[in-house]
């Protein structure tokens, strides 16, 4: 939701909703074609700055974005889309807005603060960074949904009318959802939490772990020998080896280290793990040189057609405290640095990424990019929301069976609670949204290009139900014009 900003940077094609990454790899590139959205059509709001201190009257400005071209009736149910660890550009033309057509719903997308057009400050400065966190951005969705509300009935000339809510957000943006119906159950009838990383993770070995295993075992044994032999060439010949992969400018070893372990992530979490090991296999079956190999991959694809930044591993450019659309990985290794963690660092043993990728490694990024008491309060993360034993009610939790996030998401269904793992060959991060594989925007979240069609249609049938029930449980008290039951 995703470097942890491998999440979630956490941003995933989950972010086509309006963000993240998330918890995501790193974060997720939008495209820029705007025929992929609904609107891009920017509208604004002035938010509070900080929620917990009450004599603090500052405010900034929050973009967010709205789309209303399935309601026909006043009292329609009001979809919410929570953005996530990136820049906002629009309302996708994803699955929701095949959900929202379905219900006749509104559509309706906040930026994250300090994301995108949305920062407080002009600089990110460590300090600056304070208010940055989860349950400041959960209090920004209560006092936006407040002030949403309120512009609706004014719209249809009316007062105290409230309708149904329901909140939709994937990967760190999916926590979110799941933490919001929590903390606030009396604002939304319900939630869908698509690959959601509820869990604070220290040491999130589990993450490659999944990846060995998503990988099968013949790829992840050429996985696990380029890696072998790039350790070795950074005894030796660091310089040329840094240069096969076009990376010159990493100058610490191990950031340089991450971004091999990101690239060969990437593929697997959005649902492309052919396109990584397909390659891979065949040149070591033909007595090829694997880290060439692996290095074209890298360039091509990565680098090439995924589009991610190499400065983004640096973490001399994670000091940089300038605002704009660039500075989303340091917002977000702030949050990953100060809140939840997720550190994806390499198992004891049978790792597919380089051993040097271990906790110190996190720990030091941390200090060095914002210096001293900064750290992951992730025991406290998760008491404050449960973790995986999350026990709010109405939400609705997906991930995909190859997804490494998944591990950090709850994976069991409970009262209320039920949990849905997508099963199939590329099935990844924020597939009900996004479709497979992820890494390919499919209008509509399409599921043909899915291994397996039938088991992401499933489960979306079984979204489709609960959102139905739950819409329809709050619709049937209007005694005070609520839209809601007691629970």
């Amino acid at each position: 939701m995703a470097n942890p900003s491998l999440m979630l940077l956490l941003i995933a094609l989950c972010f086509l909703l309006g963000s993240f990454p998330g918890a995501e790899c790193r974060r997720f590139h939008l495209p820029a074609d705007e025929s992929r959205y609904l609107t891009t059509e920017e509208r604004w709001f002035n938010q509070t700055l900080d929620h917990f201190a009450p004599s603090d009257h500052r405010h900034f400005r929050q973009r967010y974005f709205e789309y209303l071209g399935y309601v026909e009736d006043p009292q329609a149910p009001i979809f919410l889309i929570i953005g996530g660890e990136g820049t906002s550009r629009g309302i996708s033309n994803n699955y929701i807005a095949v959900l929202a057509k379905k219900f006749g719903a509104a559509i309706v997308s906040l930026e994250h603060r300090y994301y995108g057009k949305s920062s407080p400050f002009e600089l990110h400065t460590t300090e600056n960074l304070r208010y940055l966190s989860s349950k400041q951005a959960l209090s920004d969705l209560a006092v936006f949904h407040h002030y949403y509300q309120e512009l609706v009935n004014t719209r249809y000339n009316r007062s105290g009318v409230e309708n149904p809510w329901f909140v939709f957000g994937g990967s760190y943006s999916g926590a979110l959802s799941a933490w919001f119906r929590l903390k606030f159950p009396h604002l939304t009838c319900g939630s869908l939490a698509s690959s959601a990383v509820v869990q604070a993770v220290y040491n999130f070995i589990d993450f490659d772990k999944q990846i060995g295993e998503s990988a099968g075992p013949e790829c992840k044994a050429v996985l696990q020998e380029i890696t072998a032999l790039v350790d070795e060439q950074l005894l030796s010949n660091r310089e040329n080896v840094k240069n096969m992969f076009g990376a010159s400018e990493l100058k610490n070893d191990v950031d340089f280290l991450y971004l091999l372990a990101d690239a060969a992530v990437i593929a697997i979490q959005y649902g492309n793990p052919d396109r990584l090991c397909a390659p891979l296999i065949e040149a070591k079956n033909r007595g090829n040189n694997l880290i060439e190999a692996y290095a074209a991959y890298v360039k091509d694809y990565y680098l090439g057609s995924f589009q991610e930044s190499l400065q983004t591993y640096d973490q001399e450019y994670l000091k940089n405290v300038s605002v704009g659309e660039d500075s989303a990985s340091r917002l977000w290794w702030f949050q990953v640095c100060s809140e939840v963690a997720y550190f994806q660092v390499a198992p004891p043993d049978d790792s597919v990424r380089s051993q040097k990728i271990d906790l110190k490694y996190h720990l030091d990024l941390c200090k060095n990019v914002f210096g001293d008491g900064v750290y992951p309060e992730v025991e406290m993360t998760n008491l404050f929301y449960g973790g995986s034993k999350i026990a709010g009610s109405r939400i609705i939790f997906t991930n995909g069976s190859q997804d490494p996030w998944r591990h950090a998401s709850k994976q069991k269904s409970s009262k209320d609670m039920p949990s849905y793992i997508i099963k199939c060959h590329n099935c990844g991060h924020c597939s009900d949204f996004s479709g497979c594989p992820q890494s390919h925007f499919n209008m509509k979240g399409s599921s043909e290009n899915c291994t397996s069609p039938e088991a992401l249609d499933n489960v979306r049938a079984k979204i489709i139900g609960h959102i139905d029930l739950w819409l329809s449980e709050c619709q049937k008290t209007d005694d005070n014009q609520s839209g809601f039951v007691d629970m």
